[in-house]
């Protein structure tokens, strides 16, 4: 079975993004869906998205972990996605888009999109957890997915994959994990992030529920203000925005660059065997 794919990008988050419209995609097959997001085998890629019809919204976003099972939500894949299906003619400039947490909004404005984010939830700060004999203390807060943000002095100095590992795997949050992200907090309202993703297992190179997270947690622990400016490990900007009332952020939007990298065809049936690619 030969299919057209899209590869992207949202401020260093890669993606493969697939019209499944007309449901065709075996994305229940989590070792396909593997298959196809790993680099040396398939096409390579932080999650699989396939964009497919919804009877709630303009469309629905499947996201798919690079291990193949499915997650509730990624905010920079939301924001490929809205480019992605504005593209392919699903839907206009703005849209609302079915996800496993809800609907989510979003709004295509030519490379840059924002998508509004779902309310943080489960907020739990001051969290001390041990990691090799040391003590470690970061803040827990759900945005879609759970999230450990770890303030640092220097972001830039960290072993993010041997300490993420670490943090992700930690039974503080068994059974399902979490995702780890370090930040560097810099008044007024700027901060470098890296992060370390379950599913992806590794350091990404954005995350933009991350993102949101650690903008939550710097307003309402550091003193920082909104609109917040998050620069990735890339290089990129990815902008938070929202309201700051009653000692709580709500109706947060998250904002960057999208791009369109390039275009393929792939046969499934080649990965399912294990053979060359076409």
């Amino acid at each position: 079975m030969k299919i057209t794919f899209t590869k992207m990008h949202g401020a260093g988050n890669d993606f493969v993004l697939i019209d499944d419209r007309d449901g065709s995609i075996p994305w229940e097959d989590h070792f396909l869906m593997a298959s196809l997001a790993t680099r040396r085998i398939g096409i390579g890629c932080e999650g699989v998205i396939l964009v497919q019809r919804s009877d709630k919204a303009d469309a629905r976003m499947r996201f798919l972990n690079p291990d193949g099972t499915e997650v509730e939500m990624c905010g920079n894949g939301a924001r490929c996605a809205a480019a992605f299906a504005h593209g392919i003619g699903a839907c206009g400039k703005a849209l609302t888009m079915e996800t496993v947490c809800g609907l989510v909004d979003a709004q295509v404005n030519g490379s840059n999109v924002c998508v509004w984010m779902p309310e943080p939830l489960n907020k739990s700060y001051a969290v001390d957890i041990e990691i090799d004999g040391e003590p470690l203390r970061g803040h827990f807060i759900s945005v879609g997915v759970p999230h450990f943000v770890v303030p640092v002095p220097n972001v830039s100095a960290l072993d993010v994959e041997t300490l993420g590992r670490k943090v992700r795997l930690h039974p503080e949050f068994a059974p399902d994990g979490v995702n780890v992200n370090f930040v560097t907090f810099r008044k007024p309202n700027r901060m470098t992030m890296r992060a370390y993703e379950r599913g992806v297992e590794a350091e990404t190179g954005a995350s933009g529920t991350g993102a949101v997270a650690c903008s939550v947690v710097g307003v309402e622990t550091e003193g920082l203000t909104l609109p917040a400016k998050v620069k990735t490990s890339l290089g990129f900007e990815l902008t938070i925005d929202g309201d700051w009332r009653h000692r709580k952020c709500t109706g947060l939007t998250l904002t960057g660059p999208v791009k369109f990298v390039y275009t393929g065809e792939i046969d499934l049936s080649a990965l399912d065997m294990g053979c060359e690619v076409s």
